[in-house]
Protein backbone atom coordinates (compact mmCIF):
# COMPACT_ATOMS: atom_id res chain seq x y z
CA UNK A 1 0.00 0.00 0.00
CA UNK A 2 0.89 3.87 -0.26
CA UNK A 3 2.13 5.55 2.76
CA UNK A 4 3.73 8.74 3.78
CA UNK A 5 6.29 8.06 6.22
CA UNK A 6 8.65 9.70 8.56
CA UNK A 7 11.83 8.34 8.06
CA UNK A 8 14.18 10.94 10.34
CA UNK A 9 12.93 13.91 12.65
CA UNK A 10 12.96 17.34 10.43
CA UNK A 11 12.96 15.66 7.01
CA UNK A 12 10.69 15.55 4.12
CA UNK A 13 8.31 12.83 4.43
CA UNK A 14 8.73 9.29 1.88
CA UNK A 15 6.07 8.37 -0.10
CA UNK A 16 6.77 4.70 0.04
CA UNK A 17 5.23 1.30 -0.68
CA UNK A 18 4.73 -0.73 2.41
CA UNK A 19 2.98 -4.07 3.44
CA UNK A 20 -0.88 -3.61 4.54
CA UNK A 21 -1.06 -4.01 8.26
CA UNK A 22 -2.80 -7.32 9.76
CA UNK A 23 -4.71 -5.99 12.36
CA UNK A 24 -4.16 -8.22 15.53
CA UNK A 25 -6.00 -8.92 18.60
CA UNK A 26 -8.71 -6.01 19.49
CA UNK A 27 -7.49 -3.91 15.50
CA UNK A 28 -9.23 -3.49 12.31
CA UNK A 29 -8.34 -3.32 9.37
CA UNK A 30 -9.29 -0.05 7.82
CA UNK A 31 -9.39 0.96 3.65
CA UNK A 32 -9.34 4.44 4.35
CA UNK A 33 -10.90 6.60 2.53
CA UNK A 34 -9.92 10.43 3.63
CA UNK A 35 -7.35 11.89 5.54
CA UNK A 36 -7.32 15.08 7.44
CA UNK A 37 -3.59 17.37 7.92
CA UNK A 38 -3.47 18.36 11.63
CA UNK A 39 -0.18 20.64 12.67
CA UNK A 40 0.17 18.07 15.57
CA UNK A 41 1.10 16.15 12.58
CA UNK A 42 4.07 18.37 11.77
CA UNK A 43 4.96 18.09 14.83
CA UNK A 44 5.12 14.36 15.12
CA UNK A 45 7.96 14.40 12.02
CA UNK A 46 9.99 17.49 13.37
CA UNK A 47 9.94 15.86 16.38
CA UNK A 48 8.97 19.12 18.13
CA UNK A 49 7.81 17.88 21.48
CA UNK A 50 9.70 16.53 24.64
CA UNK A 51 7.63 12.65 24.25
CA UNK A 52 8.70 11.87 21.12
CA UNK A 53 7.32 9.41 18.18
CA UNK A 54 10.01 6.63 16.98
CA UNK A 55 10.58 7.06 13.61
CA UNK A 56 9.73 5.48 10.90
CA UNK A 57 6.35 6.21 11.52
CA UNK A 58 3.05 6.93 9.49
CA UNK A 59 1.41 10.15 10.93
CA UNK A 60 -2.82 10.92 10.91
CA UNK A 61 -5.44 10.68 13.54
CA UNK A 62 -8.02 12.39 11.20
CA UNK A 63 -8.84 9.41 8.88
CA UNK A 64 -11.94 8.20 7.86
CA UNK A 65 -12.07 5.00 5.92
CA UNK A 66 -14.36 1.66 6.11
CA UNK A 67 -14.09 -1.43 8.12
CA UNK A 68 -12.45 -4.38 5.79
CA UNK A 69 -11.02 -6.96 8.43
CA UNK A 70 -11.55 -8.01 11.67
CA UNK A 71 -8.57 -9.24 14.18
CA UNK A 72 -9.21 -12.21 16.69
CA UNK A 73 -11.87 -10.58 19.42
CA UNK A 74 -13.79 -7.94 17.35
CA UNK A 75 -17.47 -8.15 17.00
CA UNK A 76 -18.56 -9.14 13.44
CA UNK A 77 -21.04 -6.10 13.52
CA UNK A 78 -17.97 -4.08 12.76
CA UNK A 79 -17.17 -5.17 9.65
CA UNK A 80 -18.13 -2.92 6.75
CA UNK A 81 -18.65 0.06 8.78
CA UNK A 82 -17.40 3.41 8.09
CA UNK A 83 -15.48 5.00 10.98
CA UNK A 84 -13.31 7.56 12.00
CA UNK A 85 -9.75 6.92 13.37
CA UNK A 86 -9.12 9.70 16.00
CA UNK A 87 -6.07 10.86 17.73
CA UNK A 88 -6.84 8.36 20.80
CA UNK A 89 -5.73 5.28 19.81
CA UNK A 90 -6.34 2.86 23.18
CA UNK A 91 -6.63 3.68 26.55
CA UNK A 92 -6.49 1.34 29.72
CA UNK A 93 -9.98 1.38 30.24
CA UNK A 94 -9.64 1.15 33.92
CA UNK A 95 -7.59 4.43 35.63
CA UNK A 96 -10.06 6.95 37.26
CA UNK A 97 -9.89 9.33 34.15
CA UNK A 98 -11.34 6.47 32.08
CA UNK A 99 -13.82 5.28 35.17
CA UNK A 100 -14.93 9.03 34.69
CA UNK A 101 -15.37 9.82 31.48
CA UNK A 102 -11.84 11.51 31.15
CA UNK A 103 -10.14 9.26 28.86
CA UNK A 104 -8.04 12.04 27.11
CA UNK A 105 -6.39 11.91 30.23
CA UNK A 106 -5.32 8.62 30.28
CA UNK A 107 -1.02 7.86 31.08
CA UNK A 108 -1.56 4.68 29.44
CA UNK A 109 -3.00 6.29 26.61
CA UNK A 110 -1.93 5.30 22.55
CA UNK A 111 -2.36 7.84 20.24
CA UNK A 112 -2.89 6.82 16.34
CA UNK A 113 -0.07 8.61 13.87
CA UNK A 114 2.01 9.51 16.74
CA UNK A 115 3.14 6.36 18.97
CA UNK A 116 1.58 3.47 16.86
CA UNK A 117 0.85 4.07 12.91
CA UNK A 118 -1.69 6.26 11.40
CA UNK A 119 -4.11 7.14 8.58
CA UNK A 120 -1.62 8.98 6.02
CA UNK A 121 -1.59 5.50 4.17
CA UNK A 122 -4.76 3.62 2.18
CA UNK A 123 -4.86 1.27 4.82
CA UNK A 124 -4.41 1.14 8.91
CA UNK A 125 -5.12 -1.26 11.42
CA UNK A 126 -6.04 0.77 14.73
CA UNK A 127 -7.44 -0.46 17.58
CA UNK A 128 -11.23 -1.26 17.68
CA UNK A 129 -11.62 0.55 21.08
CA UNK A 130 -11.11 3.74 19.90
CA UNK A 131 -13.14 3.62 16.79
CA UNK A 132 -16.26 5.94 16.38
CA UNK A 133 -18.71 5.15 13.77
CA UNK A 134 -19.28 7.73 10.97
CA UNK A 135 -23.07 8.26 10.57
CA UNK A 136 -25.11 8.52 6.82
CA UNK A 137 -25.18 12.22 7.34
CA UNK A 138 -21.90 13.29 7.44
CA UNK A 139 -19.62 12.91 4.34
CA UNK A 140 -16.13 11.04 4.48
CA UNK A 141 -14.62 14.53 3.53
CA UNK A 142 -16.36 16.08 6.26
CA UNK A 143 -15.95 13.70 8.73
CA UNK A 144 -12.14 13.97 8.53
CA UNK A 145 -11.92 16.84 9.99
CA UNK A 146 -14.25 16.82 12.56
CA UNK A 147 -11.93 13.86 13.66
CA UNK A 148 -9.71 15.97 15.47
CA UNK A 149 -10.19 19.68 14.69
CA UNK A 150 -13.94 19.30 15.50
CA UNK A 151 -13.57 17.75 18.42
CA UNK A 152 -10.89 19.22 19.69
CA UNK A 153 -12.59 22.58 20.02
CA UNK A 154 -15.45 21.49 20.63
CA UNK A 155 -14.11 19.90 24.16
CA UNK A 156 -12.26 23.35 24.26
CA UNK A 157 -16.18 25.47 24.24
CA UNK A 158 -17.42 22.77 26.56
CA UNK A 159 -14.89 23.14 29.23
CA UNK A 160 -14.82 26.73 28.94
CA UNK A 161 -18.64 26.31 29.85
CA UNK A 162 -19.70 29.68 27.77
CA UNK A 163 -22.61 31.63 28.71
CA UNK A 164 -25.44 33.11 26.33
CA UNK A 165 -24.03 36.31 25.26
CA UNK A 166 -20.71 35.97 27.15
CA UNK A 167 -17.78 37.30 24.67
CA UNK A 168 -15.80 34.51 23.49
CA UNK A 169 -12.26 35.03 21.57
CA UNK A 170 -11.05 32.63 19.14
CA UNK A 171 -7.01 33.27 18.66
CA UNK A 172 -5.99 31.46 15.80
CA UNK A 173 -8.46 31.11 12.40
CA UNK A 174 -7.66 27.50 10.83
CA UNK A 175 -8.39 24.28 10.90
CA UNK A 176 -9.56 23.89 14.45
CA UNK A 177 -10.14 27.76 14.58
CA UNK A 178 -13.23 27.82 11.65
CA UNK A 179 -15.10 25.32 13.67
CA UNK A 180 -14.16 26.97 17.24
CA UNK A 181 -16.37 29.97 16.19
CA UNK A 182 -18.95 28.07 15.06
CA UNK A 183 -19.25 26.15 18.19
CA UNK A 184 -19.32 29.25 20.42
CA UNK A 185 -22.32 30.72 18.33
CA UNK A 186 -23.94 27.46 19.25
CA UNK A 187 -24.01 28.06 22.80
CA UNK A 188 -24.72 31.44 22.19
CA UNK A 189 -21.43 32.72 22.58
CA UNK A 190 -20.26 36.22 20.86
CA UNK A 191 -17.44 35.78 18.86
CA UNK A 192 -14.08 37.98 18.48
CA UNK A 193 -12.11 35.91 15.97
CA UNK A 194 -8.16 36.80 15.99
CA UNK A 195 -5.83 36.12 12.92
CA UNK A 196 -3.27 37.45 11.13
CA UNK A 197 -4.37 36.51 7.95
CA UNK A 198 -7.28 37.99 6.66
CA UNK A 199 -8.32 35.17 4.41
CA UNK A 200 -9.17 33.42 7.43
CA UNK A 201 -10.62 36.47 9.34
CA UNK A 202 -12.89 36.59 6.37
CA UNK A 203 -13.93 33.21 6.83
CA UNK A 204 -14.73 33.23 10.41
CA UNK A 205 -17.29 36.23 9.52
CA UNK A 206 -19.07 33.57 6.81
CA UNK A 207 -19.84 31.17 9.43
CA UNK A 208 -21.06 34.25 12.07
CA UNK A 209 -18.41 35.57 13.51
CA UNK A 210 -19.67 38.88 15.08
CA UNK A 211 -15.88 40.96 15.50
CA UNK A 212 -12.85 40.25 13.51
CA UNK A 213 -9.59 41.27 14.69
CA UNK A 214 -6.11 41.39 12.15
CA UNK A 215 -3.04 41.17 14.91
CA UNK A 216 -1.24 41.74 12.00
CA UNK A 217 -2.78 45.35 11.54
CA UNK A 218 -3.50 46.10 15.27
CA UNK A 219 -3.32 45.04 18.87
CA UNK A 220 -5.84 42.86 19.92
CA UNK A 221 -5.51 43.32 23.20
CA UNK A 222 -6.66 46.46 22.86
CA UNK A 223 -9.07 45.61 19.77
CA UNK A 224 -10.94 43.30 22.12
CA UNK A 225 -10.74 45.35 25.12
CA UNK A 226 -12.47 48.05 23.29
CA UNK A 227 -15.55 46.10 22.68
CA UNK A 228 -16.02 44.68 26.02
CA UNK A 229 -13.01 42.30 26.63
CA UNK A 230 -13.19 38.81 26.60
CA UNK A 231 -15.15 36.72 28.97
CA UNK A 232 -13.44 33.27 27.63
CA UNK A 233 -10.38 33.14 25.85
CA UNK A 234 -9.46 30.01 23.47
CA UNK A 235 -6.16 29.62 22.13
CA UNK A 236 -5.40 27.55 18.89
CA UNK A 237 -2.38 29.02 17.27
CA UNK A 238 0.85 27.90 18.63
CA UNK A 239 2.54 30.44 19.60
CA UNK A 240 3.62 31.76 22.97
CA UNK A 241 2.84 35.19 22.26
CA UNK A 242 -0.42 34.52 21.30
CA UNK A 243 -1.41 33.18 24.73
CA UNK A 244 0.09 35.67 26.69
CA UNK A 245 -1.88 38.40 24.34
CA UNK A 246 -5.31 35.67 24.72
CA UNK A 247 -4.37 36.75 28.86
CA UNK A 248 -4.37 40.47 28.96
CA UNK A 249 -7.55 40.40 26.48
CA UNK A 250 -9.52 38.95 29.20
CA UNK A 251 -12.13 40.67 31.64
CA UNK A 252 -12.79 39.48 35.29
CA UNK A 253 -13.66 36.06 36.04
CA UNK A 254 -11.80 35.06 32.63
CA UNK A 255 -11.47 31.60 31.38
CA UNK A 256 -7.80 31.28 29.13
CA UNK A 257 -8.69 27.95 27.33
CA UNK A 258 -5.26 26.72 26.27
CA UNK A 259 -5.57 24.30 23.39
CA UNK A 260 -1.87 25.11 20.74
CA UNK A 261 1.00 23.89 21.98
CA UNK A 262 3.76 25.80 20.51
CA UNK A 263 7.15 23.82 20.67
CA UNK A 264 9.01 24.77 23.43
CA UNK A 265 6.47 27.34 24.59
CA UNK A 266 5.69 28.51 28.09
CA UNK A 267 3.84 31.60 28.90
CA UNK A 268 4.24 33.76 31.97
CA UNK A 269 1.50 34.55 34.25
CA UNK A 270 1.09 37.49 36.89
CA UNK A 271 -0.28 35.72 39.71
CA UNK A 272 -1.19 39.27 41.43
CA UNK A 273 -3.37 39.26 38.28
CA UNK A 274 -4.77 36.41 38.51
CA UNK A 275 -5.80 36.05 41.78
CA UNK A 276 -7.55 39.63 42.14
CA UNK A 277 -9.27 39.19 38.79
CA UNK A 278 -10.45 35.65 39.68
CA UNK A 279 -9.69 34.38 36.20
CA UNK A 280 -8.70 30.31 35.41
CA UNK A 281 -6.53 29.00 33.09
CA UNK A 282 -7.59 25.49 31.57
CA UNK A 283 -5.88 23.19 29.34
CA UNK A 284 -7.90 21.26 27.08
CA UNK A 285 -7.04 18.39 25.07
CA UNK A 286 -8.50 16.66 22.36
CA UNK A 287 -12.09 15.37 23.43
CA UNK A 288 -13.48 11.74 24.00
CA UNK A 289 -15.41 9.15 21.93
CA UNK A 290 -18.91 10.47 23.16
CA UNK A 291 -17.73 13.89 22.20
CA UNK A 292 -17.27 12.70 18.72
CA UNK A 293 -20.35 11.16 18.71
CA UNK A 294 -22.03 14.62 19.40
CA UNK A 295 -20.14 16.52 16.73
CA UNK A 296 -21.36 14.28 14.48
CA UNK A 297 -24.57 14.75 15.15
CA UNK A 298 -24.50 18.49 14.75
CA UNK A 299 -22.68 18.80 11.66
CA UNK A 300 -25.38 15.55 10.48
CA UNK A 301 -28.13 18.71 11.46
CA UNK A 302 -26.53 20.80 9.49
CA UNK A 303 -25.33 22.86 12.23
CA UNK A 304 -21.47 23.48 11.36
CA UNK A 305 -19.81 23.51 8.01
CA UNK A 306 -16.27 22.18 7.34
CA UNK A 307 -13.89 24.10 4.88
CA UNK A 308 -11.24 21.95 3.56
CA UNK A 309 -9.57 21.58 0.13
CA UNK A 310 -8.68 18.26 -0.97
CA UNK A 311 -4.85 17.26 -2.09
CA UNK A 312 -3.09 14.14 -3.42
CA UNK A 313 -0.52 12.03 -0.47
CA UNK A 314 2.14 12.75 -2.92
CA UNK A 315 1.98 16.87 -2.04
CA UNK A 316 2.33 15.97 1.96
CA UNK A 317 5.35 18.00 2.08
CA UNK A 318 4.10 20.69 0.20
CA UNK A 319 1.13 20.68 2.50
CA UNK A 320 2.71 20.74 5.68
CA UNK A 321 4.90 23.91 4.07
CA UNK A 322 2.06 25.27 2.82
CA UNK A 323 -0.02 24.73 6.91
CA UNK A 324 3.57 26.40 8.44
CA UNK A 325 3.32 29.46 5.74
CA UNK A 326 -0.32 30.23 6.78
CA UNK A 327 -1.13 29.77 3.54
CA UNK A 328 -4.42 27.25 4.33
CA UNK A 329 -7.93 29.16 5.07
CA UNK A 330 -8.63 25.98 7.05
CA UNK A 331 -8.08 22.39 6.82
CA UNK A 332 -5.83 20.24 4.53
CA UNK A 333 -6.94 16.68 3.54
CA UNK A 334 -6.08 13.60 1.49
CA UNK A 335 -8.19 11.71 -0.22
CA UNK A 336 -7.50 7.82 -1.24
Amino acid sequence: MKAAVVTEFGTPLSIQDVPVPVPGVGQVLVRMETSGICHTDIHAAHGDWPVKPTPPFIPGHEGVGVVEALGAGVDEAWQGRRVAVPWLGSTCGHCRYCLTGREALCRSQVNNGYSVNGAYAEYAAPSVSCLVEVPAGVSSVDAAPLTCAGVTTYKAIKVARVEPAERVAVFGIGGLGHLAVQYARLVGGLVTAVDIERQKLDLAVELGADHTVNASDEDPVAAIKAVGGADVAVVLAASSAVFEQAYRSMNRGGRLICVGLPAAGTMTVPIFDTVLNGLSIVGSIVGTRQDLNEVFALHAAGRTRVDSQIRSLEQVNDCFADVLAGKVPARLEFQF
